[in-house]
């Protein structure tokens, strides 16, 4: 978030380099989900899915007309299981293990399933079969894996062939001479059995995929700023690297343009540029210097940040806005904890930060403190606060119906993203509102100061 306009500087020779450094970091492909790829289901997922099924249907029919010895159509049957194995072999020699299904194609799959499965229902009993509350396994397999309005079809199409199977349906196998006499109140329980399974199953299914797809992207998103936080701070070694690799190729320009000085004698035609070539080189030769003591010139003091410097450095972009920033150091036992620079905090704090300030109306207070068993802070704004009924939910990704100064609301991904790294970090996260006149919500973050002292003696906080 950046406060203000940026001053245009002028650049020399160290920031053209460094930015030359930069920039493939910039534009190095980090990963992250595409969202059209998300319901893309895995055909080797189906097809083994599939030899399940086939090997079960073939054991059943196998075992009701050889082993009880009742009456079954066994060459439709195994003609209908002979259909399943072959559209499996084609689609497994047609394409490789780890082809993804786009979502018309593996609707199309499942629902080759569901109609084949109806096939074999209908030979042996239709919805008097105990095995027709199966119909519901390629509708519970879209609800994971297909768009909802795939699944809504898929489940009609089940619907619509279960009704048809209540009423058309050769008898189910019996002994022989005999048949099973059904009531159809029993089939329309069945019926209803099939619809109400299905209905549930496959809400709940849908319900948790969409879940785990949600978290799963907020994840990658987390991650993203992770390796952008990274890349930044590995611009100084990717600086000494370049330096060090430069540094062998411009020392062999410089003694080739000396000699060069020194053969040309007095020669006014090329002596000019050679002299203008050797200084330079040397002039590189003083960049690449210079972009070497980097790292031993700062690291040392930047590496470590004491816990008011790290308040202040979070605090200081979202200062200029309108909204006033206040501090309020509260208890200090002790010295002041010092710990080691991390993005992840940083980035974490500056969240709930810059989160205060967008739904405050006038002011942001943040307190501080810390004892011999704990670090505190706590930020607390003077907007609306958090809804009642979604402050337990307050950082799962993807959820937030507050609404800031400028009439927009969150979606909660930079909440859980704050959450996320902090609580990576060994803190603990509290969301709530204050209940007090003119203060509106409270975030309250604290670390056991064991968790971020370093080795015995050193004092500094591991982040």
């Amino acid at each position: 978030m950046n406060g203000g306009g940026l001053r245009a500087e002028p650049e020399n020779g160290l920031t053209l380099f460094a930015k030359l450094l930069y920039r493939p970091v910039m534009d190095a492909k980090l990963s992250r989900p595409e969202p059209r790829r998300i319901h893309h289901l895995r055909l080797n997922t189906l097809i083994r899915l599939r030899w399940l099924a086939i090997i079960g249907q073939s054991a059943a029919v196998l075992f009701v007309a050889y082993w009880l010895e009742f009456p079954l159509p066994v060459s439709l049957c195994f003609a209908l299981i002979a259909l399943s194995a072959w559209l499996n072999l084609f689609l497994a020699f047609r394409y490789p293990a780890t082809h993804r299904l786009t979502p018309g194609f593996a609707f199309a799959i499942l629902l080759f399933d569901a109609i084949q499965l109806v096939g074999l229902l209908y030979m042996t009993g239709g919805l008097t079969n105990p095995f027709s509350v199966l119909m519901i396994v390629p509708v519970v397999i879209s609800a994971t894996s297909l768009p909802a309005r795939m699944t809504l079809a898929l489940g009609l199409a089940v619907v619509g062939l279960a009704t048809l199977l209540a009423f058309f349906h050769l008898p189910l196998p019996w002994f022989p001479g005999t048949e099973l006499a059904v009531p159809f109140i029993y089939v329309a329980g069945m019926w209803m059995a099939v619809f109400s399974t299905m209905t549930f199953t496959a809400f709940y299914a849908y319900r948790v995929a969409e879940e785990a797809r949600l978290l799963a992207n907020a994840l990658s998103a987390t991650e993203l700023i992770l390796q952008r936080e990274q890349h930044l701070s590995a611009l100084d070694g990717l600086a000494a690297a370049a330096a060090h690799e430069l540094g062998t190729p411009l020392a062999t320009i410089a003694l080739v343009a000396r000699e060069m000085e020194h053969a040309l004698g007095q020669d006014s035609r090329l002596r000019e540029d050679v002299v203008l070539l050797r200084s330079q080189s040397e002039r590189c030769r003083e960049i690449l210097k210079r972009l070497t003591s980097l790292s031993s010139e700062g690291e040392a003091h930047l590496a470590r940040l004491p816990f008011t410097s790290l308040i202040e450095e979070v605090i200081a972009p979202h200062r200029n806005f309108g909204i006033e920033i206040a501090l309020e150091p509260g208890e200090r036992q002790g010295p002041e904890p010092v710990g080691r620079r991390n993005a992840g905090v940083i980035y974490g704090l500056g969240n709930l930060v810059e989160n205060a300030v967008d739904f405050a109306r006038e002011k942001v207070v943040l307190a501080w403190s810390w004892n011999d068993a704990r670090v505190f802070l706590e930020l607390t704004d003077d907007g609306p606060g958090f809804p009642p009924e979604i402050i337990d939910r307050i950082g799962e990704p993807y959820m937030s119906k507050r609404t800031s100064r400028e009439g927009g609301g969150g979606l909660g991904l930079g909440l859980f993203i704050a959450k996320t790294l902090l609580e990576r970090s060994g803190a603990s996260v509290n969301f709530g509102n204050a209940g007090e006149p003119g203060k509106g919500a409270v975030v309250k973050v604290s670390w056991p100061r064991q968790s971020f002292l370093a080795s015995a003696g050193e004092g500094e906080i591991a982040y």
